[in-house]
C-alpha cells in the first residue's frame, strides 16, 4: 500500500496594496497545484495569518516592504523563530534588501553602474563634487522608483528636489543611463540558477521610468552570449559572497558600448514574466515542488537515528 503524501501549502505572500494574485502568476499558482501544493495568497504584514500552518511563504507582490522596513524584517524574524521556509531564503532576502550589495558585487568584479552611496545629509557635498552630471538618486533601500530623482546638478529645481528627499535612509547616486531611453532596459530571470527567459523594457515617451505604473512596456527578447555571460558572472559572485541558493533571480542591466552592467539584482518580489512564457512557470513551479519535497525529508533525515553498526 502506497502511503498518502500530504499536499504542502504554500503561502503567496502579497501587500495590501496589492492583496489579490498578480495575473501574471496565474499560471505559476496553476502549476503548483499540479505538483499537489496548495496555494494561499496572504497579505505579508496582516496580522491575523496564521504562518505557522504553511511549509513555507514565496514572496510575491510584496511590493510595499521598502516603505515598511524595520516591520518587513521583523516578520522575516518571526518567520525564523517559526521555522517557516522563505522563498527566496530569508538571509538572502535581508542581504538583497539594501542596494549596498551593489558595491559589493563591484569588489567581487562584478560590472555595475558606477555608484556612490550617501546618506541624505550628505548627498549636497557629494553632488557639489559631479557638477553639471546628469544624475539618478534613490534610496538603497526602494523599489517602484519610489523617492527617486533623476536631472542635472547645479539645476535650481532638481538641487530643491535633492533638499526634500527624506532622511534616514542612504542613497545611491548613479550617472544618468541614456541607452534605458534608447534601447531599453534588459531583465534575465533564472529559476534554480538556471537561465529561463528575458525581456526587454522600455520606457513611455518623454520618461525614464521602466515600470508599467509609468507606462513602460516589455517584450520578449533573446540575450545575446555576452549578455548571459555577464549575468552569469553576477550570479557566481553572489555565490562567492555566501548566497549561492536561490530559486528565483531577476538579473536587471543595460548595454552601455557593447557592455553589459549590472542595475539591480531582484531576488525578492520581481515581476517575473511569466505571462508571456506559461512553460518557464511550469519549470519554476516543478523546481518549487523539488524544493519543497527537499525540505521535507531534511528534517526526518537529521533526526532519525543512526544506522547499527555491521560486521564484516
Amino acid at each position: 500500500m502506497t502511503a498518502h503524501v500530504a499536499a504542502r501549502r504554500l503561502a503567496i505572500a502579497t501587500a495590501t496594496s496589492h492583496p489579490a494574485l498578480e495575473p501574471d502568476d496565474a499560471h505559476l499558482v496553476a502549476a503548483l497545484a499540479r505538483h499537489g501544493i496548495q496555494p494561499m495568497v496572504c497579505v505579508w504584514n496582516d496580522p491575523d495569518v496564521d504562518w505557522s500552518q504553511f511549509d513555507a511563504v514565496l514572496m510575491r507582490t510584496i511590493w510595499d516592504y521598502f516603505k515598511r522596513y524595520p516591520a518587513f524584517l521583523s516578520w522575516l524574524d518571526r518567520l525564523d523563530q517559526l521555522g517557516v521556509t522563505t522563498i527566496n531564503d530569508s538571509r538572502l532576502i535581508r542581504w538583497n534588501s539594501d542596494k549596498h550589495y551593489l558595491l559589493e558585487l563591484a569588489r567581487h568584479g562584478v560590472a555595475i553602474i558606477p555608484t556612490q552611496v550617501a546618506p541624505a545629509g550628505d548627498l549636497h557635498a557629494l553632488l557639489s563634487t559631479m557638477p553639471a552630471q546628469h544624475v539618478v538618486i534613490k534610496p538603497t533601500v526602494s523599489g517602484g522608483a519610489w523617492h527617486t530623482l533623476h536631472g542635472t546638478v547645479g539645476e535650481a529645481a532638481f538641487d530643491q528636489a535633492v533638499t526634500q528627499l527624506p532622511g534616514g535612509h542612504d542613497f545611491l547616486v548613479q550617472p544618468f543611463v541614456q541607452e534605458i531611453v534608447s534601447d531599453g532596459e534588459w531583465s534575465l530571470l533564472y529559476f534554480g540558477g538556471i537561465f529561463s527567459h528575458a525581456v526587454i523594457k522600455r520606457p513611455a515617451s518623454g520618461d525614464y521610468r521602466v515600470q508599467g505604473e509609468f507606462g513602460g512596456s516589455a517584450e520578449p527578447v533573446q540575450p545575446s552570449a555576452s549578455t548571459l555571460a555577464a549575468a552569469d558572472r553576477a550570479l557566481a559572485a553572489v555565490a562567492a559572497i555566501g548566497h549561492g541558493d536561490h530559486a528565483y533571480v531577476r538579473v536587471d542591466g543595460v548595454v552601455c558600448a557593447g557592455r553589459f552592467l549590472i542595475m539591480e539584482l531582484e531576488m525578492i518580489e520581481p515581476f517575473l514574466h511569466l505571462g508571456a512564457h506559461p512553460a518557464a512557470a511550469g519549470h519554476f513551479a516543478q523546481h518549487l515542488a523539488e524544493r519543497l519535497e527537499q525540505d521535507r525529508w531534511l528534517p526526518q533525515i537529521a533526526s532519525a537515528p543512526p544506522m547499527p553498526a555491521t560486521t564484516p
